[in-house]
């Protein structure tokens, strides 16, 4: 590959520090690769530090897989609560309780657990120190991608910095207003759900059990995901889907009455809440590209596709894309056949996903109740035979 002036050579420019490009950096790093990775904004490594992301991520076991291969999962193991059982609950009658409970178990397709779940702001301080320990692996905070040049040959990318990038393959992994997606001039198809999503994390009366719940009944799903205890504690993250103007009265309330709202959200299957860390808010949307690679380029993660948070697939497909990547990379990254089978292959994939994820979702917004009553009866006949339940368990982990 030539390089053209005093712009500095790299396997792979990563576009993007959040969770999915800085495991990026580390799982190409691993395969000995030279990777430079940037991001506008310094990553926030504290659960109290403003700025923090809140959120949690359940990484189910193909995602394990790839954390292995990079070198991340005895580092981030530690720290994880594993998922054993998925549990779905309508709540669409007349009160807030459970009226159908479904229940997932792990048992009836392996030996281990579905997953294990982390908050957002460990995960970026272990990746962290990990990237540290990496010669050939540049991480630059703080650094913005201004410009994309990309050609058949190679890819030049200019950074707010001034300097200048020679990569063989840019890596855009900047979100879902990727300024890489925008610099190859691809367009993307976005639903907008008029919902918005509250994330913190709480304590509770009763043990998790290691069960994540998905509890359903109007406006979106609320999710109680396991954490490891607090204070002495039991607790959860909370992930709280609903219309945008109900979370701004949720988030006017005081925090007595926020505590009633949640409890009664919750249906009491975990006894009382009490609210651990403080609220944060992002919208909902789905939103995929119309493509996912361009000359020298591959988009991953919410470069590439958007789904609301439901069934833990958001960066659990964002990591079946690095792993294809990974797989396609070993030879020349980010050469025309290696993309070219990137973008059939993910594409295809990703639409499906997004499909399903969809139909989910609108099925939880539901408000009528003659529509949430028949929610619940085909909640009840599809979850209840178990040669199909095993098939979605099956399909939602990424097994055969």
């Amino acid at each position: 590959m030539r390089h053209s002036g005093d712009a500095t050579p790299t396997d792979i420019l990563i576009s993007g520090g959040g969770i999915a490009g800085l495991v990026a950096a580390a799982s190409f790093g691993a395969e000995g690769h030279s990777v430079i990775c940037v991001d506008p904004a310094p990553p926030v490594t504290d659960e109290k530090s403003a700025g923090a992301d809140l959120r949690t991520t359940a990484f189910l076991i193909p995602s394990v897989r790839l954390l292995e291969r990079a070198g991340l999962w005895d580092r981030l193991s530690p720290h994880a609560t594993p998922l054993q059982i998925m549990r779905i609950i309508d709540a669409g009658g007349a009160e807030p309780v459970a009226r159908l409970t479904r229940d997932f178990d792990a048992a009836d397709i392996s030996d281990g657990p579905f997953g294990w779940n982390l908050p957002n702001w460990l995960l970026r301080r272990e990746i962290l120190n990990r990237l540290d320990q990496m010669p050939n692996v540049d991480f630059r905070p703080g650094t913005a991608t201004t410009a994309l040049t990309a050609r058949q040959e190679e890819a030049m990318v200019t950074l707010s910095d001034g300097s200048r990038i020679n990569a063989r393959l840019v890596v855009g992994a900047d979100g879902r207003n990727s300024a890489i997606r925008q610099a190859l001039g691809i367009g993307v198809k976005t639903t907008r759900y008029g919902q918005k999503a509250l994330a913190f994390a709480v304590t509770h009366e009763r043990p998790h059990n290691n069960v994540s719940t998905e509890i359903h009944r109007t406006g979106g799903p609320f999710t109680l995901v396991p954490l490891p205890d607090r204070d002495g504690k039991p607790s959860s993250a909370v992930v709280w889907m609903e219309r945008g103007p109900e979370i701004a009265r949720l988030m006017a309330m005081a925090p007595h009455a926020f505590e009633d709202a949640l409890n009664d959200r919750s249906t009491g299957i975990l006894g009382h809440l009490t609210q651990a860390t403080t609220l944060t808010t992002w919208p909902i949307i789905s939103q995929i590209a119309d493509r996912f690679t361009g000359p020298r380029t591959a988009l991953i993660a919410e470069a590439a596709h958007v789904l609301p948070p439901i069934g833990a697939q958001g960066l659990n497909m964002s990591l079946a894309d690095l792993n294809m990547l990974l797989d396609l990379s070993k030879d020349d990254p980010g050469s025309t056949e290696s993309l070219r089978i990137f973008q059939r292959r993910r594409w295809a994939e990703a639409r499906l996903r997004l499909a399903g994820i969809d139909l989910l979702n609108r099925a939880s917004m539901i408000g009528a109740p003659p529509l949430r009553d028949l929610r619940a009866a085909g909640l009840g006949a599809i979850y209840g035979i178990r040669p199909v339940r095993r098939l979605l368990m099956k399909a939602g982990l990424g097994v055969s």
